[in-house]
């Protein structure tokens, strides 16, 4: 038996595997609608998806089939990102779901949150925070503006590369967003200091742009470099090795308990001496574990803030229950942004 005999026979072997599973799902998913039971929750989704083996390879794999079969046998749910295809926000997207099937690419952070609004998407993801960078300020407006949920969060290890056309010492420019452009200025500066930086809307647009233009290296991940054809001419050139986005899933659904969880809330205090820190006695008098705090402007008012904090619980815990009825009773606003489960930790992707 040749080589391609033997891939055909592994091949064929995997095709009826994952087709038995997407007749289990299918089955199930029949089984639970004639008992009235909903099937199509993204805690049940995940819940589903196989926990897979600990190395990188074997987890991916077994997620992304995880994620076919259950869009293919149970619901196709459409999943809206900021693209386009090959950004951060891709990758963080397929991360999650396991499978790319249903995928929406849209234009902005805000778009995303629109795209569930108006019933075109079941869910978005969105970034909320880079480890460099800090705060991403379109996604905190935007939850200021909507009523929209968290429902689970991802972690993606950012990884910049230099991808081009031609070699090192031909590149005259180097395209990427801000922010990419931004996290390797170390290394651009020490390796390439005569090249003239240009800031485009997204990473995958940079690569593009690279691939159809000479002497243009892009700043972005390997998977956008594949997807254009373009060499690796250095990896992970990124100032910060442990450089990390966090994403959050929006939508509008409510997630049950899973034991290892965390709750997020948006408020504004009076302005007034004492207020941030009464709040935050209140927390800890309720034995609330903060694990993220952030202030933002409150639009048109000088020098009165919104509050984005995350905390360990779930919103059906009586602690934190009542911490948020002692908190209503003095703010001004309060929002519950959602309790979702904690998510794993970081781990280095293999298209990086």
């Amino acid at each position: 038996m040749d080589l391609i005999e033997k891939l055909h026979e592994i091949d064929t072997k995997i095709l009826e595997l994952a087709k038995e599973r997407c007749n289990l799902l299918a089955q199930s998913s029949q089984e639970a609608q004639k008992e009235g039971r909903g099937f199509g929750s993204l805690r049940e989704m995940q819940s589903l998806q196989a926990v897979g083996p600990e190395d990188e390879f074997g987890s991916r794999l077994l997620r992304f089939v995880s994620g076919l079969t259950y869009q293919t046998a149970v619901v196709r749910q459409t999943i809206a990102f900021l693209g386009p295809e090959f950004s951060y926000s891709y990758s963080a997207t397929a991360k999650y779901f396991g499978a790319i099937d249903g995928l929406q690419a849209v234009s902005s952070i805000g778009a995303v949150f629109e795209e569930i609004e108006r019933g075109h998407a079941k869910y978005g993801v969105v970034p909320i925070e880079n480890s460099t960078d800090g705060r991403i300020v379109d996604t905190l407006n935007m939850f200021i503006k909507t009523p929209l949920r968290i429902c689970g969060e991802v972690l993606l290890p950012i990884h910049h590369n230099l991808l081009a056309k031609c070699k090192r010492e031909e590149i005259r420019e180097i395209y990427s967003k801000p922010q990419a452009l931004s996290q390797c200025r170390a290394w651009l500066g020490s390796h390439l200091p005569e090249a003239r930086w240009v800031e485009v809307a997204s990473t995958a647009t940079a690569a593009k742009i690279a691939a159809e233009t000479p002497n243009v290296a892009a700043v972005a991940s390997r998977e956008a470099g594949i997807a254009n054809g373009l060499d690796l001419i250095a990896a992970s050139i990124e100032d910060n090795p442990n450089n990390v986005t966090r994403f959050v899933i929006i939508g509008n659904e409510r997630v049950p308990q899973t034991g290892d969880d965390k709750t997020s809330i948006m408020f504004q205090v009076p302005h007034k001496p004492g207020a941030l820190a009464d709040v935050m006695v209140l927390l800890r008098d309720n034995g609330l574990n903060l694990t993220w705090i952030e202030s933002f402007p409150v639009p048109g008012v000088t020098s009165e803030y919104y509050f984005f904090v995350e905390l360990e619980g779930h919103e059906y815990q009586s602690n934190v229950q009542a911490a948020l009825q002692s908190l209503s009773r003095t703010a001004l606003r309060l929002g519950l942004l959602g309790s979702y489960p904690k998510a794993r930790e970081a781990c280095q992707m293999l298209m990086g």
